[in-house]
Parts: C-alpha cells; sequence; structure tokens
C-alpha cells in the first residue's frame, strides 16, 4: 500500500500543487498507514505538514482542521507522548464545537477519544464524565440503536468494570451487545466481540 499512497501523493502534487487539500488528504492517508506500522518518526512530518496545508487553506476554525489535529493527536497518543495528544485532542473538540455545534458526531468522536486518554491515565473520573456526554451526543445525533452508540456503551462499561463497579458495568456490556445483535445478527463478527467482552467480564466475577 505505501507505493500506491506514495504515487498518489506525487501525483497530486505536481497537478494541484504541494498545498491542496486533496494533497493533504494523502499525506494523512500515508502518515495513517505508517502510523499504524510503528513508523511514528516517519508518520509525523507528514501529519504536521497535511496540518499546516489545512491552516493555511481553511483556516484553523475549519472541521478539516479539527480533524487534522486529531489524526495527529492519535499518532502522539501511540507514542506514549499525553500531554501533547491531549492538547491537540481537547483543540479538535473546541474546533469542532464552534463549527459543527457541541451535539454533533464529531465532537462525539474527539470526547470518546480524550476519554480514551484520560481512561489510560487513570483518570477516571474525568473519562466517565466524557463517556456519559458522548452518549448523550449520540443519542440525540444518530439514536439508540446505531453501532456507534453501542460502542460508545461498551467503552464505558470497560471504564466501570476497570474501577470494580460491576452492578455498573453489567447492564452496559449487555446492551452494546444487544444493539449490533438486532442489527446485524447473531453471526456478525461484532456481535462475536460483544459476547467475548461480555462473556471475559462474567468469566472475572466467577459467574460461570
Amino acid at each position: 500500500a505505501e507505493p500506491l499512497y506514495r504515487r498518489s501523493l506525487e501525483i497530486r502534487e505536481k497537478s494541484l500543487g504541494k498545498v491542496h487539500p486533496d494533497v493533504a488528504q494523502s499525506l494523512n492517508n500515508l502518515a495513517e498507514l505508517l502510523t499504524a506500522q510503528g513508523r511514528y518518526a516517519d508518520a509525523e512530518p507528514l501529519y504536521r505538514r497535511a496540518l499546516c496545508i489545512w491552516e493555511k487553506g481553511v483556516g484553523q476554525n475549519h472541521p478539516d482542521f479539527a480533524s487534522s489535529l486529531n489524526n495527529l493527536a492519535h499518532m502522539l497518543r501511540a507514542q506514549g507522548r499525553m500531554d501533547e495528544a491531549k492538547s491537540h485532542y481537547e483543540r479538535a473538540i473546541s474546533v469542532w464545537e464552534r463549527g459543527l455545534g457541541s451535539s454533533h458526531p464529531n465532537v462525539a468522536i474527539g470526547l470518546n477519544n480524550l476519554a480514551g486518554l484520560l481512561n489510560t491515565q487513570g483518570r477516571y473520573t474525568d473519562a466517565e464524565l466524557l463517556y456519559r456526554r458522548v452518549l448523550v451526543i449520540l443519542e440525540k445525533s444518530v439514536g439508540q440503536d446505531h453501532p456507534n452508540y453501542a460502542s460508545a456503551l461498551n467503552n464505558l462499561a470497560r471504564l466501570l468494570n476497570v474501577q470494580g463497579r460491576y452492578a455498573d458495568a453489567e447492564p452496559l456490556y449487555r446492551r452494546a451487545l444487544e444493539i449490533p445483535r438486532k442489527a446485524l445478527g447473531d453471526d456478525h463478527e461484532t456481535v462475536a466481540i460483544r459476547l467475548n467482552n461480555l462473556a471475559g467480564f462474567l468469566e472475572a466475577q466467577v459467574n460461570y
């Protein structure tokens, strides 16, 4: 995939110029691949260049600029650069809120990412508040039967589980299972993953 991404980037740079939004998208795609491979030193300058293109092209208050910030934050978090990642997540959320409104699904994505970071730091109270806000946003924007809502339930359940709040976690695990089961059927991979999550939760409590 890497040679194809690099060729796409090369073509777009030549035909569109080095500061075109499509070039930024190609840079982001290549950076995501490199990040997935753990090649952070190669990925970071690409993310930052994409960010600069968006900044010059659409400004710092545009949702695409926020998306670029969020992507860079992912890579920083993967490296353990938590303070930098947190700052970028927060900035992305702020831009999305101003540009799209506080109840937009993109805001929920940013909040979920920030909550995950706080969770890994053991800041459970702060993470829980964000996860619950994600659920409120998704309930309003996509509804309680949407897969993203189920994923948010699962994330909150895992957080509560880590804290030993088993009575609070279990119904969330079960709801996170039932949503994809109804929408996708019993044999879907997502259902298998959620069954595994619930089984592991119950096993840990010796509820065989």
